[in-house]
């Protein structure tokens, strides 16, 4: 036997703890090489079907695939965005077309259900497959067997394929905007502080909203800084508007908010410098500086090695208003002035405030919604005299009196180029009434 002759405790401990560390390189490698990429045919051409949704259901419908990007920051794989059930789906692979010397290769994909899955039985997944050394497909099927027929498969464009120069210093990822939205005023106030603040970019996961607000949302399209990405998800699976499971039957939390933000980010990893993850009611608002290029600068300078930048948010009751900045030709739209509402709620004892984020999307691995579950690089708690989130919704100490609260006009600061700009795109979309 190898570990014959060993006559001390320490010579065995030693001897078993060698054998262990043989057999565990060995399961290894056994492991990756039974995910390496193998052809199975010759000669063929790409025939399947390219889709088109942004939510396609494979065959069964327990697996659902948004995206396949090119991730080559480890290894050369593509990396598929999708949506799985935590426990059903064990088995994946991933079909390449090389269609310049007409083979197929299979590749057993490695399925990772995110963490944050909040009790639901559907959850966020990463279905990561080795490529081909010797090809650079361009598209990827996906199969629950290394067997079959290609053309009968949908295809998926691979993504992020070619780098590309950054076009954009921020990008706005919004998910998921669902329950036939209509807070019109709040959302147009949000926009135009976002492009104040430096953003050239906006990315909103649609589900649905209301007429008035595709108005809107045409407007900014047609001016170039809003990208709509279709997001119906109540299509395939039955949707929570909670974020944990309330065993009620339902498959996945919150409209899917956090699969969307995870394809935003690799969506727009090649493209802009920094991705901000909040929602259309939340500003982050710097303290210190002017706007977030400025801000980030600094930041970075400050925290070398940082790729996720985290903002506390404090929530401003829409309930609690101030007399000033009511202006007349705004009460026809529906939604919010956020001009009105300066007063903060207080720190609650023992509870954490939740946090949002400006990532530097190349070094995000998996994000959840209030921090990122895998990156390189450190994460760092903003301090909330740089910078702090605005968010105006309706009240999570409602019982608190008025003078509880904390007055904080810090969005007053950009009053008058604000309402210069909603008035603005509230003349342009034909919203606002005359005096």
């Amino acid at each position: 036997m190898l570990c014959a002759g060993k006559k001390s405790y320490f010579g065995a401990a030693v001897c078993i703890m060698t054998v262990t560390s043989m057999l565990a390189v060995s399961y290894l490698r056994l492991q990756r090489l039974s995910h390496q990429p193998k052809v199975i045919q010759e000669g063929r051409r790409c025939r399947g079907k390219i889709a088109i949704s942004t939510i396609t259901a494979l065959e069964g419908n327990k697996t659902f695939i948004i995206s396949p990007y090119f991730d080559d920051r480890e290894s050369k794989v593509t990396r598929l965005i999708g949506i799985v059930h935590h426990e059903d789906v064990k088995q994946l692979y991933c079909w390449f077309c090389c269609q310049s010397h007409g083979k197929i290769y299979v590749s057993k994909a490695k399925i990772d259900v995110h963490s944050d899955r909040f009790g639901f039985p559907y959850g966020a997944a990463d279905i990561v497959c080795l490529e081909p050394n010797n090809c650079d497909p361009t598209h990827v099927s996906i199969h629950q067997s290394p067997y079959g027929n290609i053309d009968q498969l949908p295809r998926f464009e691979i993504k992020n394929r070619k780098p590309e120069t950054f076009s954009v210093d921020f990008t706005v990822c919004i998910s998921a905007m669902f329950g036939n939205y209509n807070n019109v005023l709040q959302f147009i106030q949000s926009m135009e502080m976002y492009k104040i603040l430096g953003v050239q970019k906006v990315v909103i996961y649609k589900n649905n909203c209301s007429h008035l607000m595709e108005k809107v949302l045409k407007f900014y399209i047609e001016e170039g800084i809003v990208e709509v990405i279709p997001w119906p998800i109540d299509s395939h699976l039955r949707v929570s508007s909670k974020w944990r499971f309330m065993q009620d039957g339902t498959h996945i939390g919150y409209y899917g908010q956090i699969t969307a933000l995870n394809d935003c980010i690799y969506r727009n990893m090649e493209r802009s410098k920094f991705v901000v993850l909040n929602d259309a009611d939340e500003i982050i608002l710097p303290l210190k500086h002017p706007d977030w290029k400025t801000m980030m600068n600094s930041l970075q300078e400050q925290n070398p090695g940082t790729s996720v930048f985290l903002f506390e948010n404090h929530i401003f009751p829409e309930t609690v208003s101030s007399r000033m900045f009511n202006i007349s030709s705004w009460n026809t739209v529906p939604g919010v002035n956020i001009l009105q509402h300066v007063h903060r709620e207080p720190d609650r004892k023992d509870v954490i405030n939740p946090r949002k984020m400006i990532v530097d999307p190349r070094k995000v691995i998996q994000t959840s919604v209030h921090s990122v579950l895998r990156a390189y690089g450190k994460s760092v708690n903003v301090p909330m005299d740089v910078a702090l989130i605005y968010h105006c919704r309706k009240a999570l100490q409602g019982n608190l009196p008025r003078e509880s609260l904390i007055r904080d006009t810090t969005l007053w600061r950009y009053n008058s180029s604000l309402i210069m700009n909603v008035n603005k795109v509230l003349s342009q979309t034909m919203l606002q009434t005359q005096n």
